[in-house]
């Protein structure tokens, strides 16, 4: 388990000696050893029990049956007869791609948006995603899919092996801070073959501060 204490202690330094006038991304870096990555990548998705200080943007691609449901509880929804007019434009689609955190899409037109944003949401890592619940049935309570999602991080190693995720905020509670990093290093262990054995270090940073090492 990390030590409870020295995360306190590193999170206060860090805001003691890197103060700014806006509030600081704290990010949790993770350097694992004895793990071929690119034979054994990392990728798995966690749901916290907070969110990470900002709002999660999450956009809808829906059919008719869940246009009306969509449209109350996501930041955007975007519905299948709208598709052909976004077909072939990349800008407005890489726009949209910026924009939002996560894409849900209606499991019976895949398809559908496979051939229209497969080609810019792929590359990006933000096709809906079964593994984190963004393939949802046509008829379906949307409202329980949204409030996961607000809390649910990716956690990715494939190129190098190192973790590095955006973990809460300098103003936020400091319980849930600790709280999110807590449940981060313990699902990332047990993602790894050799469990605790793979990690060699783990830093805390802020969003422009140098990370500090914690264990």
């Amino acid at each position: 388990m990390v030590d409870e204490k020295k995360i306190k202690e590193t999170l206060a330094s860090l805001r003691e000696t890197n103060k700014k006038k806006f509030s600081q991304t704290v990010e949790l870096i993770v350097i694992l050893k004895d793990i071929d990555i690119k034979k054994q990548p990392l990728d798995f998705f966690t749901t916290l029990n907070h969110e990470r200080g900002r709002k999660m943007k999450i956009c809808a691609l829906v059919g008719p049956e869940l246009s009306d449901e969509s449209k109350k509880v996501f930041d955007r929804s975007i519905l299948q007869t709208e598709f052909s007019a976004l077909a072939g434009k990349k800008r407005e689609i890489k726009n949209i791609a910026s924009e939002f955190d996560f894409f849900v899409a209606q499991a019976d037109i895949m398809a559908n948006v496979a051939t229209v944003f497969g080609r810019i949401l792929g590359p990006k890592g933000k096709m809906p995603n079964p593994k984190a619940g963004c393939v949802v049935p046509p008829k379906t309570n949307l409202q329980p899919v949204y409030n996961r999602l607000k809390k649910t991080v990716r956690i990715q190693a494939k190129i190098s092996p190192v973790v590095q995720i955006a973990i809460g905020k300098e103003d936020q509670p400091e319980a849930e801070v600790l709280d999110n990093i807590t449940h981060v290093y313990t699902a990332l262990i047990q993602h790894l073959p050799q469990h605790i054995n793979n990690i060699k270090g783990v830093y805390l940073k802020l969003t422009m501060s140098p990370s500090v090492k914690v264990m």
